[in-house]
């Protein structure tokens, strides 16, 4: 797999519309990146190389949804745990999740399965979305995704994530036990 050097810069050739707003933020907000443009990935596993390139793992992302679809949920977990469906409803005191359809997926914050990224915030200004992240990863010094495109991984220090890029989208996550 190709995984470029590890880079500092904003890039200098044309992205997608998601990822230019990505690094457009983290400029805006002052937020230090590193960042890797790699061969298009689209599972966890696949992450693993660029994980180990950025040290930092690439975290993964779920998209899920009460029954009524009224509820949306962006989680945030280790590369390696399972999420748990149940665990996770009463968390959240709904009766049931069930993973967000591609359509919705695209309309909330306009990424599809396999792009999924707390990046698509971005994408969701009128806060339709709750971002939540599983405490382990609140806990670690880095975070690491995609920033909207999966042929290119960032790291940025997860308490800036925390502390302003999240803020700074109107986005207050809650940091849960899975």
């Amino acid at each position: 797999m190709y995984i470029s050097e590890v880079m500092t810069t904003v890039p200098e050739d044309k992205r997608g519309e998601l990822e230019t707003k990505v690094y457009e933020e983290l400029t805006r907000l002052n937020i230090k990146f590193e960042r890797v443009d790699n061969d298009s990935v689209e599972t966890m596993e696949e992450c693993v190389e660029i994980s180990n390139k950025l040290g930092a793992e690439i975290r993964k992302t779920i998209i899920c949804c009460n029954r009524q679809k009224t509820d949306y949920y962006l989680v945030v977990l280790p590369a390696n745990k399972r999420f748990d469906s149940k665990l996770f409803a009463s968390m959240m005191r709904t009766a049931r999740v069930s993973f967000a359809s591609a359509e919705d997926m695209e309309s909330l914050i306009g990424l599809t399965p396999g792009e999924a990224s707390v990046m698509g915030i971005l994408n969701d200004p009128e806060c339709r979305i709750q971002v939540v992240i599983d405490k382990a990863v609140a806990d670690d010094e880095w975070f690491a995704c995609n920033p909207g495109a999966n042929t290119t991984h960032i790291r940025i220090k997860t308490r800036q994530l925390l502390n302003t890029f999240l803020p700074a989208e109107k986005h207050k996550p809650e940091i849960i036990m899975l």
